[in-house]
């Protein structure tokens, strides 16, 4: 059947789209799990969770989404990622459920809260790492022959994937710091801002780190970036990086307490626009683009009807539950 171009762009357009949401969303959650052994035990982590706990659950839809979008609108690439990748998919998957079950059971089974804690912690960051690790597999390409995955169990462990592993932890981390300083205050809150200065250091040193590893992977991301005269319009996404930097460290010295936020999110979308500018038009580079990838336009038309109705819903609830937990959290009040 026919593949409608229009319908793949918008397609993918909303998977991008979610993806991205749950990076914002969820990220920082993951990155309160992935510090929280530097928290004081008491009140210091019983404000961070607190922090988190209305919204937490609903930021993995966004996961669900992006999943459930790939597998619907773009076939091929779902039953080619998912067999080239499923170990660390599955860790991912198993580390948000121990990950969701400790959140629950530290309150409900104080006698054993520190193993709770350790559960939390390790959950968050084996999630963030193999997230981490999906997108540096994507990006250093994926084996296919007959439209099919050709190569090995473990092809997706490289030091390329660790780095960009690790790089998602440290950014998570800062989107967890900065979170924090938004909804804590007193010692907490300031411990919070010495958190943030590391992790934006590391995550700065990530981004330039994995950006300069990601040239050398293809002789076509390097064409990308670097060939005249395309590079006139690729050279402003790090220098719009470089300022945002700037602007977040800058927020940290006078002592801001949203705007670090928004300013880690920046550098997040900086790296997601590169990331697109690395990948287009392909849904797995050098391999499958977007409209080899492409259901038939009848399912895509059909899939959009419900996205169109559902996403704006979507949006409108979690707009008012992060408006309804508003403002500074207590030690109190969860459970």
């Amino acid at each position: 059947m026919a593949v409608d171009p229009i319908l793949a762009m918008i397609w993918a357009f909303l998977i991008a789209f979610a993806v991205f949401a749950y990076v914002v969303m969820d990220g920082f959650d993951l990155g309160i799990g992935i510090l929280f052994p530097a928290f004081e035990v008491g009140e210091e982590r019983d404000k961070a969770m607190n922090s988190i706990a209305p919204v937490w659950d609903g930021n993995e839809t966004w996961l669900v989404l992006g999943g459930g979008g790939l597998m619907a609108a773009f076939p091929l690439a779902y039953a080619i990622v998912l067999p080239a990748l499923y170990p660390p998919i599955i860790a991912m998957l198993l580390a948000l459920v121990f990950r969701g079950v400790a959140f629950e059971f530290r309150w409900r089974d104080p006698g054993h809260r520190r193993w709770w804690d350790f559960a939390f912690t390790a959950g968050s960051f084996v999630a963030a790492l193999s997230q981490g690790i999906i997108l540096g597999a994507l990006l250093q390409g994926i084996a296919v022959a007959d439209r099919a995955y050709a190569g090995g169990w473990l092809d997706w462990l490289t030091p390329f994937t660790l780095l960009t592993g690790l790089s998602v932890v440290a950014g998570y981390a800062l989107l967890g710091a900065t979170w924090l300083i938004w909804k804590t205050d007193g010692r907490g809150q300031e411990h919070a801002y010495r958190l943030s200065g590391w992790f934006g250091l590391a995550t700065l040193a990530a981004i330039v780190a994995v950006s300069g590893a990601t040239l050398f992977l293809s002789h076509g991301y390097w064409q990308r970036w670097l060939d005249f005269p395309q590079v006139l319009a690729t050279a402003q996404v790090p220098l719009l990086t470089a300022i945002t930097a700037f602007a977040f460290h800058r927020s940290l010295r006078k002592k801001r307490e949203v705007r670090p936020f928004f300013l880690a999110l920046g550098l997040f979308l900086m790296g997601f626009i590169g990331l697109g500018i690395s990948m287009w038009p392909y849904v797995i580079p050098r391999s499958v683009t977007i409209m080899d990838a492409a259901a038939p336009a009848a399912s895509q038309g059909f899939m959009l009807i419900g996205a169109g109705l559902l996403i704006p819903i979507i949006l409108a609830y979690t707009a008012w539950s992060y408006w309804v937990f508003r403002g500074k959290v207590g030690a109190e009040g969860y459970h």
